[in-house]
C-alpha cells in the first residue's frame, strides 16, 4: 500500500495529524507493506521569514482577529497535541518560509529518510523553536537524522528539487486538495485533516479489504 500525504511544516495540524497516523500505522497489521511519501504544500509560499514577529502576530494580521484569540486557537491545539504525546510551544515558533525544508525533505525522500526528517522539521519548529528556514540548522537537523550532507547545503539553495515541489503542488491540485494534511491511500480513498487513529486504521484496513 502506497499513502502519499501533502503536508507543510508550518501547519500545526501537519504534526498532529502525522502523529495520529503514526500512531494507526503502529496498529495496523500490514504496516511492514506500506510506502509513505510526503508531498510538499505551502501554505504561504511568499511568506518573508522574520522571527521577530510571533505565530500569535502573525496569526492575528493575517486572519484579522485579535491576537489573544489566536492564543486561544493554539492553546487548543497544544490540548489536543498533548493527547497523543506532542509538546506544542507556539512561544517557541520561529515565523519561517518553508521553501528550504521541503527541499530538504525531497532529498531525505532520496536517501530514504523523508518520514524521520518530517517528524524532526516538526519537532525543531514546534517545539524547539528553531528557524527552519536557516540552511545551517537544516543541515545539522538532516545530519541527526542520518542524512548524508555532502553538498546539502548546495542542494538546498540552489532550488535543485523546485520542479519536484511544483509536480507535489500541481498534483494536490488535480485532487481538489484545499487544505493540508491531506492523505491518499493507494490513489483510492482519501483522508483530510488530522482525523483520528481510529479513522486512518480503518482506512487502511478498508484498501486491504478491497484488494
Amino acid at each position: 500500500m502506497k499513502i502519499e500525504i501533502w503536508s507543510d511544516i508550518a501547519c500545526p495540524f501537519c504534526y498532529l495529524g502525522k502523529r495520529k497516523f503514526d500512531l494507526a500505522l503502529a496498529q495496523f497489521l500490514g504496516k511492514a507493506g506500506v510506502e509513505i511519501e510526503w508531498k510538499s504544500f505551502l501554505l504561504n509560499p511568499d511568506l518573508t521569514s522574520d522571527p521577530s514577529v510571533s505565530i500569535f502576530q502573525y496569526l492575528s494580521e493575517k486572519k484579522g482577529f485579535p491576537e489573544e484569540q489566536a492564543r486561544q486557537m493554539m492553546s487548543q491545539i497544544t490540548q489536543s497535541g498533548s493527547s497523543v504525546g506532542l509538546d506544542y510551544h507556539f512561544d517557541k515558533v520561529v515565523l519561517a518560509n518553508t521553501m528550504k525544508a521541503h527541499q530538504l525533505l525531497h532529498v531525505a525522500k532520496e536517501q530514504g529518510y523523508q518520514h524521520e526528517m518530517e517528524e524532526r522539521l516538526f519537532e525543531a519548529h514546534f517545539v524547539e523553536g528553531k528557524n527552519i528556514d536557516d540552511v545551517n540548522i537544516l543541515m545539522n537537523l538532516a545530519a541527526e537524522v542520518g542524512l548524508n550532507t555532502t553538498a546539502l547545503d548546495v542542494k538546498i539553495l540552489s532550488g535543485e528539487y523546485s520542479t519536484h515541489i511544483d509536480s507535489d503542488i500541481n498534483l494536490a491540485q488535480q485532487f481538489g486538495v484545499r487544505g493540508v494534511p491531506f492523505f491518499v491511500f493507494d490513489r483510492k480513498y482519501a483522508v483530510s485533516g488530522a482525523q483520528e487513529v481510529e479513522t486512518f486504521l480503518a482506512t487502511m484496513n478498508q484498501v486491504v479489504e478491497e484488494g
